[in-house]
């Protein structure tokens, strides 16, 4: 909690704590029994990186709650944890990945396209502009 709560604070992009969230709530319901997964990165005993990613239809799985400490990031924590979630969609068959972020994020942004996605489209979701991204596999 401490992490996606100052994370998301650091941007300007939390929107309080809501519906939104019950993925965090229940990890392994929301995750792992819906044929997820769920990875984090830790440095002295403390997480400073998360991210999972959850089948939806038709061979798609979508990459969400990726979050970095502020202070960890540009130190490859996110592209570890891309990376395992990507390793795992191609175990699991996956032909395609989505995620979506708010404009405020602008580093995850260079971190997604940097692995190959491409922006899709934009929406407001929770008050938030937010961008739709696609990769396929």
């Amino acid at each position: 909690w401490a992490l996606h709560n100052t994370a998301l604070l650091e941007v300007g992009a939390h929107p309080g704590s809501g519906e939104w969230d019950t993925d965090l709530r229940d990890i392994p319901g929301e995750y792992f029994d819906r044929g997820g997964e769920f990875v984090v990165g830790e440095l002295d005993g403390e997480v400073v990186a998360m991210g999972g990613i959850r089948p939806l239809e038709d061979g798609t799985m979508d990459v969400r709650k990726m979050r970095i400490r502020p202070d960890c990031q540009r130190r490859g924590y996110g592209r570890a944890i891309l990376e395992a979630l990507h390793a795992f969609a191609r175990c699991r068959g996956a032909r395609k990945l989505t995620l979506h972020t708010t404009v405020r994020q602008t580093p995850a942004h260079a971190l997604y396209r940097s692995f190959g996605y491409r922006e899709i489209d934009r929406t407001q979701i929770y008050g938030f502009e937010c961008i739709h991204f696609e990769k396929l596999l």
